[in-house]
């Protein structure tokens, strides 16, 4: 896998943008991706150094569609939450809108 296709859009919530105090970040990963290849991938695009690298793995929900009784499982999705060092910030990280 190549490092350009690890890393999707950040991802800002309420509970993300507390998290930044701490100099944590949160990103959409690629299911298949490790946490090696996520730290090369911020390192190379932000110019950060990465300390530490958790990932939130999501279970997509079953939801229905329309008034029918038919349901759909909606996408299970991975999100990584990057420490980086104290002295470091992502420049224009709170600018981004989902």
């Amino acid at each position: 896998m190549s490092i350009e296709n690890i890393i999707g859009k950040p991802t800002i919530t309420e509970k993300g943008t507390h998290l930044m105090g701490d100099h944590k970040y949160l990103f959409y990963v690629k299911p298949d991706a490790t946490k090696s290849e996520i730290k090369k991938a911020i390192k190379k695009f932000y110019k950060v150094d990465p300390v530490k690298v958790n990932i939130i793995i999501i279970k997509g929900k079953m939801k229905r569609i329309g008034r029918t009784r038919r349901f759909s499982k909606m996408s299970d999705y991975k999100k990584a939450v990057v420490t980086i060092k104290k002295d470091q910030k992502i420049e224009g990280f709170e600018s981004v809108k989902e």
